[in-house]
């Protein structure tokens, strides 16, 4: 490779790579480069955008040869068979606009119009998928949804990695060259075992899915699914739940501790909704987006997550918002007027309360051992409409204290 070809592969410029060069950084002794020089100079270049300078970047690589060590741990080296986005789209009979907007929707833009075989068999299998009937707005979610989720899965690798790993190494007396060849051996271990563990928790996610989907199916064979006025979309039961003042409470407690009450905090929603089959959307800091497709199975999960949380000690309430309604699904999240609702139905919750709509309600009765206390209307933030409330409790607990319940249920 030569330097003109590892200048449009690394995207840095030929007069910074023959500096990295007199420092040993990236190329050997002849003038020709190798193809992990690619990533060696991407790596150094970033290295200097985030602030370190040259000659730290240098000095540390030359005591603990720390490039060397990452590229060994986590770059495969690929090929410099090099193609345009233009001859790639064209050999396999794509179009090139849509291969550009794809590229772009999954983030490699620094390599716009270099791709190499790797990249062209990535190009084969979303071809595949558009001739089974995969729509391009459809093959661009499912892209997004990729590199979003298993971004986040190698970032939490690599950081749990070097915390609990390369820091504990660290903090038990080794440094320099012995700390990269003793964390070099650890992650030589564990390596083989990240694609099958990820193949395994994909299986088993779609298992999960696929029982959803079949229900879905039948429900619309059935005529208990609406007709969808536009695509991806379907009926389902919102449930938000965070804890009450938590912010403040954060700020007193300290991150450590904070850090340590959202622990279990996710434990005691995830061991919830997995029972009432339940899936988690998102969670942000100590709020939960939870998707259900049976809202008495979203009202008992409220309730569970609300009993649980209020027998840990030095715990904050729990507060939670559910509705019932039309969902657009979209890029693996669901979006649309009944999101929103029930996130302003959780905003709305004083603690220690489960707080629904009326058509939430509706689509619950008969949900076991429930009750629904009555709150008039209210007029939800951003929300046009005034919308019915009310407060679900377990019938033994109205009972207790005598409030006012909605004999339909």
């Amino acid at each position: 490779m030569t330097l003109e070809q590892l200048s449009e592969w690394s995207g840095e410029r030929p007069e910074d790579l023959r500096e990295w060069r007199s420092l040993g950084l990236v190329g050997g002794s002849g003038d020709e480069f190798a193809p992990d020089d690619v990533e060696r100079a991407r790596v150094v270049g970033l290295l200097l955008r985030r602030g370190i300078s040259l000659e730290a970047i240098a000095k540390t690589d030359r005591e603990q040869n720390i490039l060397a060590s990452y590229l060994h741990s986590n770059f495969t080296p690929r090929s410099t068979q090099a193609y345009s986005l233009d001859e790639a789209a064209s050999s396999l009979g794509l179009d090139v606009a849509a291969v550009r907007r794809l590229w772009r929707a999954i983030g490699f833009h620094r390599q716009m119009e270099r791709l190499d075989e790797e990249d062209l068999q990535a190009l084969k299998t979303l071809k595949v998928a558009v001739d089974a009937g995969f729509p391009e707005e459809a093959l661009l979610q499912l892209a997004r949804v990729y590199t979003d989720a298993l971004g986040r899965v190698a970032d939490a690798e690599t950081r749990l990695f070097h915390f609990y790993v390369h820091e504990r190494l660290k903090a038990g007396g080794l440094s320099g060259r012995a700390l990269v060849e003793a964390t070099d051996a650890s992650g030589d271990r564990m390596r083989p075992l990240v694609e099958p563990i990820l193949l395994y928790f994909h299986r088993r996610g779609v298992e999960q899915a696929a029982r959803e989907d079949i229900v879905l199916h039948l429900q619309e064979d059935a005529g208990l699914e609406p007709a969808a006025d536009v695509p991806a979309q379907l009926t389902a039961t919102v449930l938000f739940v965070d804890l009450s003042s938590f912010t403040p409470l954060a700020e007193a407690m300290g991150d450590a501790a904070a850090a340590g009450v959202l622990a279990r905090f996710s434990d005691v929603v995830r061991e919830a909704v997995s029972r009432c089959e339940g899936r988690v959307v998102k969670q942000i800091g100590d709020a939960f987006m939870l998707v259900f497709s049976d809202a008495r199975a979203a009202v008992t999960c409220g309730l569970e997550i609300e009993r649980r949380t209020a027998n840990e000690p030095h715990f904050p309430a729990a507060r939670s918002g559910i509705h019932h309604g039309p969902v657009l699904y979209r890029e693996g999240d669901y979006v649309g007027v009944t999101v929103n609702v029930a996130a302003r139905l959780a905003d709305e919750a004083e603690r220690h309360q489960v707080l629904v709509s009326e058509a939430l309600r509706r689509q619950a009765a008969g949900a076991p051992d429930v009750d629904f206390v009555p709150l008039g209307k209210r007029r939800l933030k951003g929300v046009a409409d005034q919308i019915e409330l009310f407060e679900v409790v377990r019938r033994t607990e109205a009972r207790a204290g005598r409030r006012q319940v909605d004999p339909v249920c």
